[in-house]
């Protein structure tokens, strides 16, 4: 059996494919096919050195010595990182580190606490 999504409008668990699109024969509501496969696809899952799921308010704490590029700190191990922020690009991670300001981190280098 198929694994149709439900409607978006009234619920329904009887839609329907028709041609590039879906249909509810309960409200005659039609909605594309590409925007549910690209809502499927937005839910990006950010892990840490460790694999655990990091969210928006976190707390890490940083596993390895992070020269700051520009400057001549350096973030060493063992910071805690309050209050963390998943964005994406390059860097997963928006936050403010005590003593160095504001600084985008990878979570590759962070675990969880």
């Amino acid at each position: 059996m198929s694994t149709l999504p439900a409607c978006p409008q009234c619920n329904s668990e009887y839609t329907y494919a028709d041609g590039d699109n879906y249909v509810c024969p309960e409200c005659a509501h039609e909605w594309p096919q590409q925007a549910t496969e690209a809502a499927a696809e937005e839910v990006r899952v950010v892990r840490d050195a460790v694999g655990n799921v990091l969210a928006d308010g976190d707390t890490v704490t940083v596993i390895k010595d992070l020269k700051v590029k520009g400057s001549s700190l350096v973030v060493k191990v063992g910071t805690k990182v309050k209050n963390i922020r998943l964005v994406d690009g390059d860097h997963d991670i928006d936050c403010k580190i005590d003593g160095v300001g504001a600084m985008g981190l990878k979570s590759e280098f962070v675990k969880k606490v």
